[in-house]
């Protein structure tokens, strides 16, 4: 490559002594100017994570409107034996008297005849606010929390848990659940959870960066680089989400998860480029006396292959932005920022970190002049390209096989969780709702909201016929909006529930602006919602990556191969994530956004470790011919991408840390499916297929064998 290039300009610029030391120090003092403002604020809105458009979205914007719009908190108590006594019930019936009086007094549509979700026919009677269930074992009381934001409601329903039970007479439970209590579990979930998350994170990182190098040293560059990169992600990303939201009407937002998995990409991703930028320097070290212009041929190496993976990557979750939920919509963008940052460091600063401590960071095994550079070396990755190499076409065969076999587990895959599944330790607001249904309508923990223009008399008429319905009840109103609160016989998250639903929407199909919200609503739309965003979302995700790997290679059977192959290894993984949550956790489905972040991250990133090593095989095929540089880039690359496969399994493994089922399970699929990549496809699948078509892998383009002093 001339030294008057674009690239080698840019080398010596990032190497040379006297322009060095700017890498270093300018995006270090950029990145504290950006941390002094800290991670945007986020205006909070209860549609945030509801899709755009749909029926419950629409119900929730109408019940913002309304003065009196405080989440609701069930307080259930029940007897620990028999049935409560006269004594217990007078006991908590002054606590819920005096519990409702300090949160504000009956909400609107609630006196006494009003107090409990369930009608007459459901209690035994009612004192106040309290409401006694039939068989007597049980009883509730509904109360408004008013809170601004998830932390307040968290705060607020956290003292009335620690007053509930200091003022609980002997033999009683008492237990908070309704919107508020799960709210307020599901805010407890992030209690802290990105500083946990970030912590072993960056644990994960460094042990693996250690077992990697060998060094006691060198991990220390790369991580703290990385690390800078990911709280400068973490604030410019919630900057940038909040700049776009409301541009030309479009909604976008984002909330405590979005935060955590964009640290997750930014070190599983910044790691995987500075391990593959340091592999090829110490490559490089064997071969030149000077550390500078060792890192000026290894930066300008590596250049294509992590531009080629963080544009893929960015393109890929920018794609995110045509979902119909904002919070999705954020994440791409957030991700996209991730990369973009991460991608940044680890090619500008990076490169002046490294040279500006010379070679001996690699000790104990310092890499120097003349020794045997990696593709050269007869290494177990050359043996087992070679073993590849004897038998291509029953590699790939058998390489297939396996991954069909593994991809059958698709075929049981079912979609939508229940409510009292979303947790991979079952808080008390879900305990509770369980324990509510016993003695009362199941759904009386979180009804169904009727919200309407209508005369609300006409209207709870009509939903009082539905079948399913067990009471309505109004509970808010403002003279222009009402809200219904519909008590349903059906257990939440039940067939029937949904059923139940669908029957009222179209019972008040023909009322004007009437719309139907609430948990079970929301959960169908959601459900509606993530399948739109999977027939529109995946194939533009596939169609954006292939796209890019035509750009980067130039040719059209190699993009073909490679994208097919990292789909074969989604649906492997898919398919063994499927085994391992029904037959060892105990899940009975997936998440219904599941599905689409494992496509859209393994798709992404999967295809890196392809990338790393068809470019490598490129740039040896100009010498030696495909077969043979396909076998010198394994050799050569093997190693590190099999170290960045491993680092990026973990790390998105760490996703485990945090209670959330649909974490878990994003994070075991991507996990899986990372592995299955680095061990499989880009080992056994992709060079097997490069060995079958020799140089009919890069057509139209051909590579010649010549000899280059690059």
């Amino acid at each position: 490559m001339p030294r008057s290039s674009a690239p080698g300009v840019v080398a010596r610029f990032l190497t040379a002594r006297r322009t060095a030391w700017v890498l270093l120090v300018v995006p270090v003092l950029l990145a504290g100017a950006l941390m002094g403002l800290g991670e945007s604020d986020r205006d909070r809105r209860v549609t945030d994570s509801l899709p755009v458009g749909f029926d419950s979205t629409l119900a929730a914007e109408l019940s913002d409107q309304l003065p009196e719009d405080a989440p609701v908190a069930v307080i259930l108590w029940t007897a620990d034996e028999d049935a409560l006594n006269e004594q217990q019930v007078a006991t908590i019936g002054e606590t819920a008297g005096g519990v409702l009086a300090d949160l504000g007094g009956s909400r609107p549509g609630q006196g006494d005849d009003a107090a409990g979700r369930p009608d007459e026919a459901d209690a035994r009677g009612s004192d106040g606010p309290l409401t006694l269930s039939t068989d007597g074992t049980a009883a509730i009381a509904v109360v408004p929390v008013e809170a601004s934001n998830a932390t307040d409601t968290a705060g607020a329903v956290t003292d009335l848990r620690e007053r509930l039970a200091a003022e609980a007479p002997a033999g009683v439970t008492p237990a908070v659940t309704g919107p508020a209590g799960i709210e307020a579990d599901l805010a407890g979930v992030f209690d802290g959870a990105n500083t946990r998350l970030l912590l072993t994170t960056a644990g994960v990182v460094a042990f693996l960066l250690i077992i990697t190098y060998r060094s006691p040293v060198l991990w220390l560059v790369p991580l703290s680089v990385v690390g800078i990169a990911d709280r400068t992600a973490a604030i410019a990303a919630t900057h940038v989400v909040t700049a776009v939201d409301g541009l030309g009407g479009y909604r976008v937002a984002f909330d405590e998860s979005t935060v955590g998995i964009l640290s997750v990409l930014v070190f599983g991703a910044g790691t995987n480029y500075a391990l593959l930028l340091i592999s090829r320097y110490r490559d490089e070290l064997r071969r030149h006396a000077s550390v500078r212009e060792a890192m000026r041929v290894a930066w300008r190496r590596t250049l294509e292959p992590v531009l080629a993976s963080a544009i893929t990557v960015v393109v890929g979750v920018l794609v995110l932005t045509v979902a119909q939920t904002p919070t999705t919509r954020g994440l791409g963008i957030a991700c996209a920022v991730g990369i973009t940052v991460a991608a940044g460091a680890v090619l500008l600063v990076l490169p002046a970190a490294l040279v500006s401590v010379g070679r001996w960071v690699f000790w104990p095994k310092v890499p120097r002049e003349g020794q045997t550079l990696l593709a050269d070396a007869g290494s177990g990755w050359r043996r087992i390209g070679d073993a590849v190499a004897a038998r291509p076409a029953a590699t790939v065969l058998g390489t297939l096989v396996v991954l069909g076999a593994l991809a059958s587990g698709l075929l049981a895959v079912q979609t939508g969780l229940d409510q009292d599944e979303q947790f991979l330790e079952e808080p008390q607001a879900i305990t509770a709702a369980v324990r509510l249904a016993e003695s009362f309508p199941a759904g009386s923990s979180d009804p169904l909201q009727v919200l309407t223009r209508a005369p609300v008399d006409e209207v709870s008429a009509v939903v009082t016929g539905v079948r399913g319905v067990a009471s309505v009840l109004p509970s808010a109103s403002d003279g222009s909006i009402s809200r219904l609160d519909a008590v349903l016989d059906a257990a939440p998250s039940s067939d029937e529930a949904e059923e139940t639903v669908e029957l009222v929407r179209a019972a008040v199909a023909d009322f004007p602006d009437t719309h139907v919200g609430g948990s079970e609503a929301e959960a169908l739309d959601e459900r509606a919602a993530a399948g739109e965003d999977r027939w529109v979302v995946q194939p533009l995700i596939l169609g954006l990556v292939f796209l890019a790997l035509v750009l980067l290679l130039r040719s059209l059977v190699a993009p073909v191969l490679l994208a097919l192959a990292v789909v074969a290894s989604y649906g492997a993984a898919m398919g063994v994530s499927w085994w391992f949550f029904t037959g060892v956790l105990g899940f009975t489905a997936l998440d219904v956004s599941t599905p689409l972040f494992a496509f859209l991250f393994l798709v992404a990133l999967g295809v890196d470790y392809s990338i790393f090593l068809v470019t490598r095989a490129r740039e040896e095929a100009v010498v030696h011919g495909t077969r043979e540089g396909m076998l010198r880039a394994l050799a050569a690359t093997g190693g590190v991408i099999t170290s960045a496969g491993i680092l990026l399994a973990a790390v998105f493994a760490v996703l485990g840390v945090l209670p959330l089922v649909v974490l878990a399970q994003i994070g075991t699929i991507i996990c899986i499916g990372v592995l299955l990549d680095t061990l499989v496809v880009r080992t056994l699948l992709v060079p097997a297929l490069a060995q079958l078509l020799g140089e009919r892998f890069w057509w139209p383009r051909q590579v010649h064998r010549q000899r280059t002093d690059a």
